[in-house]
């Protein structure tokens, strides 16, 4: 894999230097109303990126007028046919400025570079469903009982305003995930990114303008949870928000959305099962199990943390995947050998090692990792080394918390229905790995697992068509697939009797 070319890195830095980085509202580049704004930092050095304008409830208030005026304005009237084609051109743009967004998470929230690269093709399929999807978005012909001289139909239509709050730990996708929909289905959307990882979402936006979107369709509010998000949580203009992110946050969420009845859609945390049966193919089990809980640095949603594997085999699995844990390169994400990059900030490296010093203490054995990698290169970063632990208990935080960052918890089990009602017996669902060759035990997993995505023997497998979302705890709503088209539109019914003239 090539380096990142020097130059480009060095024309992004320049640039983000240059002075505040706006929002968007309206179609125009603007500074927060207040004048304030908030850094973000390289974490892999602690280095200042750029300083971004920190929307505060004026800014949200602005942005939903301008998303509301755009909704009952042009884009309202706009076929799909045109919104197909500025989604394509948008999926162009993605395509031809790749590596420039992928640099920006990088230097932003410190995802490998690789990691970022690997995602291409999917976050372009994406782009490309939405827009095959916004020309195949219909109703339905219904023969009444009623009466037989009554046509009725339904009408399927945009919900209308979108508010979007995204996590950090994938702004690019993220961005992708919420806006398709949106621009797919006729509604607008104002994106609201993390304050840890502004800067591909105004990057995306850009591209987006210059794919021909009118002004106010998309507004992006960089900004801080507290403020911005629940300003925009609890607006009266905004008839739905789609949220990405932690449980808590969620709830806060919901009761900011009590006051107008706003639609929800909710992916949250997990706390995912990954389990390996002695008479599964073990050689390619280890590392897909590692990567299950280690990508990004573990800071994945649906990461699979808790590892169940049968007892016959368990002693030497794990040790592999210790060995495999150890062997992984970290360092800097603009590097393409970086493997696992930091973590996002300094408090959230803390907030990860405390569940390291957790797991020791409640008796659990530390395999691989625990603590910051050596080596003055890494020195300044938010590095953890990978990190396998062993003899863990259900009962342990490290085997029921969402730690997101590096952290593995390994346990033995004896028998299907035992490991079955363990891996369920979590309040979230997102995600869960079945591997065996025992192609009924694997149907029947996939039947009983309480989890919105099951993987046989594979791991985190994502695809435009098919639909991510959670059970319990880990929320409800889908992300991809028709399901997600459909979170964003509503139906009514037609009704329609006597001659027409």
């Amino acid at each position: 894999m090539n380096a990142p070319d020097p130059t480009l890195i060095a024309a992004i830095k320049t640039r983000l230097a240059a002075g505040p980085q706006p929002m968007l509202i309206g179609g125009e580049w603007t500074l927060a109303a207040s004048g304030q704004t908030f850094d973000s930092r390289d974490p892999a050095t602690g280095e200042l990126v750029a300083t971004v304008a920190r929307a505060g409830s004026e800014d949200i208030d602005r942005a939903v007028a301008a998303a509301r005026a755009a909704f009952d304005g042009p884009w309202g009237r706009m076929r799909p046919a045109e919104r197909q084609r500025i989604l394509l051109r948008l999926a162009d743009l993605v395509e031809a400025n790749f590596e420039e967004l992928c640099i920006l998470d990088t230097l932003d929230m410190g995802a490998p570079i690789r990691h970022t690269r690997g995602a291409k093709d999917w976050l372009l399929g994406l782009l490309r469903y939405y827009a095959g999807m916004a020309t195949a978005l219909y109703g339905q012909t219904v023969t009444p009982s009623t009466a037989s001289d009554l046509f009725a139909c339904t009408v399927r239509e945009p919900v209308g305003v979108v508010g979007a709050i995204v996590p950090w730990n994938g702004p690019l996708i993220a961005s992708i995930w919420k806006a398709g929909p949106v621009l797919a289905t006729g509604c607008t959307l104002v994106l609201k990114p993390s304050e840890e990882a502004p800067l591909s979402p105004l990057r995306f936006a850009e591209l987006a303008l210059e794919a021909g979107l009118p002004p106010g369709v998309l507004n992006v509010v960089p900004g801080y949870g507290h403020d911005a998000g629940a300003a925009l949580a609890a607006h009266p203009g905004v008839d739905k928000i789609a949220f990405t992110g932690s449980v808590p946050t969620a709830q806060a969420i919901m009761r900011a959305a009590a006051g107008n009845l706003k639609r929800l859609s909710l992916e949250l945390g997990g706390k995912s099962p990954n389990i390996v049966f002695a008479d599964a193919d073990l050689e390619a089990a280890v590392p897909a199990a590692t990567w299950a809980a280690f990508a990004n640095a573990g800071q994945v949603c649906s990461a699979g943390t808790r590892l169940f594997v049968e007892r016959a085999v368990h002693d030497d699995f794990v040790a592999g995947v210790a060995r495999y844990a150890a062997g992984l390169k970290v360092g800097p994400g603009l590097d393409p050998a970086t493997e696992i990059g930091p973590l996002v900030s300094p408090r959230q490296l803390e907030r990860v090692r405390g569940y390291v010093a957790a797991g020791q203490e409640e008796g659990a054995r530390l395999l691989a990792g625990g603590d910051r990698p050596a080596g003055a290169a890494l020195a300044a970063g938010n590095y953890l080394a990978p990190t396998v632990f062993g003899g863990v208990a259900d009962h342990m935080r490290i085997a029921r918390e969402e730690i997101f960052g590096p952290v593995l918890a390994a346990m033995p089990f004896d028998s299907a229905e035992e490991v079955l009602a363990r891996a369920n017996a979590s309040p979230y669902g997102l995600g869960a790995g079945v591997w065996t060759r025992d192609v009924g035990r694997a149907h029947a997993f996939a039947r009983r697992l309480q989890s919105g995505s099951v993987w046989i023997n594979c791991y985190n497998v994502l695809d435009p068509a098919l639909p991510f979302g959670g059970y319990k705890m880990s929320g409800f709503g889908h992300e991809s697939g028709t399901q997600q088209l459909e979170e964003y539109m509503q139906v009514k019914g037609v009704w329609i009797a006597g001659e027409m003239r």
